[in-house]
């Protein structure tokens, strides 16, 4: 299959860069996710990643939040080598303890929520910092509260994950990663799992997010939210980029043909 290819439209010139990941390649046995994928984000950006199933893009994220590692390239966070580093030809781990710390600055909220169904919405916020970060219970106590009730679930504390609804629980699952004071949030199809009554309440915390300037990556397949809250769009497809821009310019007829096939076939 040939890919239409775009001139890259990268972060704006004057936006401090946080992430810079170049020439990013991911292999699952034959099966190439990624294929030498560059991509870079600024402090303060809201990126949403949209394409066809298959096209790489919750890859993508987890090559970000080292949950999967690369096989080829180099991601750099602040000028610091993340997860991996080429040695000649060969991909090299990164020590542990250095992993770990470095899994810190990222945030990651899933399409099926992974709380931990013995533990209380606010415990599953305190987990983090209390088991990972080692702080006292009763130091994170007043955050995890306060965060509880940023994502409107301050009458939901003391409930399990069985008692909330598919909203509810992505809520938990948006303050839980909030609760590690992250500097970039990472959502793989945050709405996906939800049923479409629920979607709106869970968008509505990320666009929340967003006018306070928090640094996102976001996976979606909500076009009508990427086009609101997105500060830059990218179109994967085939495992590359094949186009990004702002929401003006994706949305309005300016991307590469692959990108009006793409926004066209949602609407077939």
């Amino acid at each position: 299959m040939t890919l239409d290819t775009a001139t890259p439209m990268s972060m704006p010139n004057d936006t401090p860069r946080l992430l810079d990941m170049r020439s990013i390649t991911k292999r699952f046995g034959a099966f190439t996710a990624l294929d030498a994928v560059d991509f870079s984000l600024g402090k303060g950006e809201v990126v949403a990643i949209i394409g066809p199933s298959g096209s790489g893009k919750s890859t993508l994220l987890r090559c970000i939040n080292m949950l999967e590692m690369i096989d080829a390239g180099r991601i750099t966070f602040k000028g610091e080598v993340l997860g991996t580093e080429m040695r000649g030809k060969r991909c090299i781990r990164v020590a542990k303890k250095t992993m770990d710390r470095q899994r810190r600055h990222f945030g990651m909220v899933f399409q099926g929520f992974h709380l931990f169904p013995h533990y209380s919405a606010l415990d599953n916020v305190l987990a983090g910092p209390c088991i990972v970060g080692g702080q006292r219970k009763k130091d994170a106590l007043e955050r995890g509260r306060y965060l509880l009730a940023r994502v409107g679930l301050a009458d939901r504390m003391n409930h399990y994950p069985a008692q909330l609804s598919g909203g509810q629980k992505q809520r938990v699952a948006i303050a839980r990663a909030l609760a590690m004071d992250p500097e970039v949030m990472l959502f793989d199809e945050p709405t996906s799992a939800l049923d479409p009554e629920l979607v709106n309440e869970v968008l509505d915390v990320i666009k929340e997010l967003a006018l306070n300037g928090t640094t996102m990556v976001i996976v979606t397949h909500e076009m009508e939210f990427a086009r609101k809250v997105a500060s830059r769009v990218v179109l994967m497809d085939g495992g590359r980029i094949v186009d990004q821009g702002t929401p003006a310019h994706i949305f309005g007829g300016g991307g590469t043909e692959r990108c009006k096939r793409f926004l066209s076939s949602l609407h077939e």
